[in-house]
């Protein structure tokens, strides 16, 4: 099975958005790191608005929590 990381490029190279927001909330999901946790769930989170992805509502509140809204 491909890495995290190789799964986020070759989403990015294919520009494939919704993979893009599963990817990098997987990615906030299994860091121990608060800051990067929420440096990934930033990231999904654009992705998802910009698709109109109901991820995006859950995306915010996780964020809000932690006070990065």
């Amino acid at each position: 099975m491909n890495s995290l990381q190789d799964r986020l490029l070759a989403a990015h190279a294919r520009g494939d958005r919704k993979a893009l927001v599963d990817l990098y909330t997987e990615a906030a999901d299994i860091t121990d790191h608060l800051d990067t946790a929420c440096f990934y769930m930033t990231h999904a989170y654009i992705f998802a608005l910009e698709l109109g992805d109901p991820a995006a509502d859950a995306l915010y509140h996780r964020l809000k929590a932690h006070g990065r809204v």
